[in-house]
């Protein structure tokens, strides 16, 4: 790759886990607005439940998650109070006859729970929130902090994929960004979900850390090609500094520049094709006969999905919602989330109403993030009176473009290349209305 190129298209961008992005989410969306939201609901939608604890058992300097490292359980308990009465607040105020298709634990680190805490509150969101037969109920484990009593807990709770932080498996890497953990521990953690029933693994690794090579990395990915998993997300660290005090324990020096990074994730994606692989969008890979490889695929803050509801409800600290009208968000502070809902209030502080442009330029983005085409028919169909304008910055962009990233597509206008598919980020950006009016700081786009 020209390394002009790369400097070129590393600007920082949005992941585009939404659009309009988090940083433009404002207070004119309120637990008012939320409230009236959710009792608008369609009857019988179907419903995505996003469950956010907000606590590790220690804190990885890398991660850029809103989270906080405790050694004592009892905030945790008495977080735990907070979200089952949310739960109660926002299961009353939606139509009763809704069902659960999907279901994701983040953090934070779930497995920080007690088991009986799992048992309890996985039986608090199947009474209000009554889940489907084939639902995909999915939690994100630490496997050097969970035993075999929390992982029986998850099965009996219905959980059915577990996502395993890995990272990296180099030991200067993980001293450097604060998480050691061993291949051992990994495979033993694997090993106790799969005796256990659960029918799938995901493996999360991250390229662009601390000491992290070429050759490092593809160490790693080929003791986690040996674990078998379902899944492997490949993400880009995200070095924001400025925004996350913990990531200036992380010598900048010790950062990979723009080429770097590049061969990294090109050497990974690479590695994992030749495994098997199916690559699903810009950072994911699924095994062939997996729902993710087949399709179809959509976007949301966990990353790509087959999740595909009528209304992704945000439960916790920090939590992010979509209804039909638009996103909510929880307060981000834990003591300040539980003040708002523990009187059988609502936490939403802020959020984004979606107007008709934005919806349009979401699905853009959307499916570029997702199919690396440009929806012309789907927005023809659905947004008839946006169309024309959109198809028309495609065509601009088709014909401005000396790179190679993207070639024309006669049903879709264009379609981006293999090599265009790293810069991803950036091509989304093109269609982003909203970018550079505000002070967001963002990841670079490689």
């Amino acid at each position: 790759m020209n390394p002009a190129i790369l400097q070129r298209y590393a600007a920082p961008v949005p992941r585009y886990t939404s659009y309009p992005t988090a940083p433009h989410f404002t207070p004119a969306v309120d637990a008012a607005t939320y409230a009236t939201w959710l009792r608008q609901l369609p009857t019988g939608s179907e419903l995505s439940i996003y469950v956010h604890i907000p606590f590790c058992n220690e804190l990885c300097w890398y991660c850029g998650c809103t989270t906080k490292a405790t050694r004592q359980y009892h905030p945790v308990a008495d977080y735990l109070e907070a979200l089952l009465e949310e739960i109660s607040t926002v299961a009353d105020l939606v139509p009763k006859n809704c069902r659960t298709n999907h279901m994701h634990w983040g953090g934070g680190s779930p497995s920080i729970l007690l088991p009986d805490d799992i048992r309890r509150l996985a039986h608090a969101i199947a009474t209000r929130f009554p889940i489907t037969d084939d639902a995909e109920i999915a939690v994100e484990v630490d496997p050097r902090h969970i035993d075999a009593d929390q992982v029986a807990a998850f099965v009996a709770a219905g959980f059915n994929r577990v996502s395993i932080g890995v990272q990296d498996f180099d030991p200067a890497v993980q001293r450097a960004i604060n998480r050691e953990q061993s291949v051992e521990t990994t495979r033993t953690v694997v090993n106790m979900f799969r005796e256990a029933g659960v029918s799938s693994i995901n493996i999360d690794l991250v390229y662009g850390l601390p000491y992290q090579t070429r050759d490092s990395l593809e160490r790693t990915i080929e003791e986690v090609i040996a674990l078998a998993p379902d899944r492997i997300a490949m993400f880009g660290y995200a070095h924001l500094p400025s925004r996350l005090r913990h990531q200036r324990l992380i010598p900048d020096e010790a950062l990979p520049d723009v080429k770097e990074r590049f061969a990294q994730a090109n050497r990974a994606a690479n590695r994992l094709t030749q495994a098997g692989y199916v690559r699903v969008g810009l950072d994911h890979f699924a095994r062939p006969e997996d729902r993710l490889a087949r399709g179809p695929v959509h976007r949301n803050f966990q990353g790509y999905t087959t999740d595909s509801a009528n209304a992704l409800l945000g439960l916790g600290a920090s939590a992010i919602g979509r209804l039909p009208q638009g996103y909510v968000q929880n307060s981000a502070v834990t003591a300040d989330y539980q003040r708002r809902v523990l009187p059988g209030g609502l936490a939403t502080v802020k959020g984004r109403a979606l107007t008709e442009e934005d919806r349009a330029r979401g699905l853009v983005i959307e499916r570029l993030m997702c199919d690396l085409r440009f929806p012309a028919q789907q927005l023809q169909e659905q947004f008839p009176d946006r169309a024309a304008a959109l198809i028309e910055e495609a065509e601009t962009l088709l014909a401005s473009d000396t790179d190679g990233l993207v070639e024309p597509d006669p049903a879709n206008v264009f379609r981006v290349t293999e090599k265009g598919r790293v810069f991803l980020r950036s091509i989304c950006a093109c269609f982003d209305a909203y970018l550079g009016q505000s002070q967001a700081t963002h990841s670079i786009g490689i």
